[in-house]
């Protein structure tokens, strides 16, 4: 509980399984402007910088690719979303395409193992 009596919200983590992860802890680490922390076993372990209330990332090492459509994926929300994409491209992303919703737009990319995710601005 908080201090004012409410629950206190659940820490959130974003785990994607890796054939190699710490490949992956790298460019997520560069992408994200996160921190690596000390290896846990099967896990790589990002944090965002001091300060900021952000989720822990984990990269878990999987012997095979995860069968199946991925059921989750990233979201980022960036002022500049073509200059962020140039940016991870150049770190071993994939652009595969773009969206729209209304007046949201985003940019839809891959990490260097094809895990998808999000470039959003409106």
């Amino acid at each position: 509980m908080t201090e004012s009596g409410t629950p206190r919200p659940p820490d959130v983590f974003v785990v994607l399984d890796a054939l190699d992860a710490a490949r992956l802890a790298s460019f997520w680490a560069k992408a994200l402007h996160y921190r690596r922390l000390e290896r846990m076993e099967q896990y790589e372990v990002l944090a965002p910088p001091e300060g900021v209330a952000a989720p822990v990332m984990l990269l878990q090492q999987v012997t095979e690719p995860t069968p199946g459509k991925l059921r989750m994926h990233l979201d980022l929300h960036v002022p500049d979303a073509e200059a962020e994409a140039h940016r991870l491209v150049a770190l071993g992303a994939t652009r595969i395409g773009e969206g729209t919703l209304g007046e949201i737009r985003w940019i839809c990319m891959s990490d260097p193992e094809g895990n998808v995710f999000d470039l959003g601005w409106q």
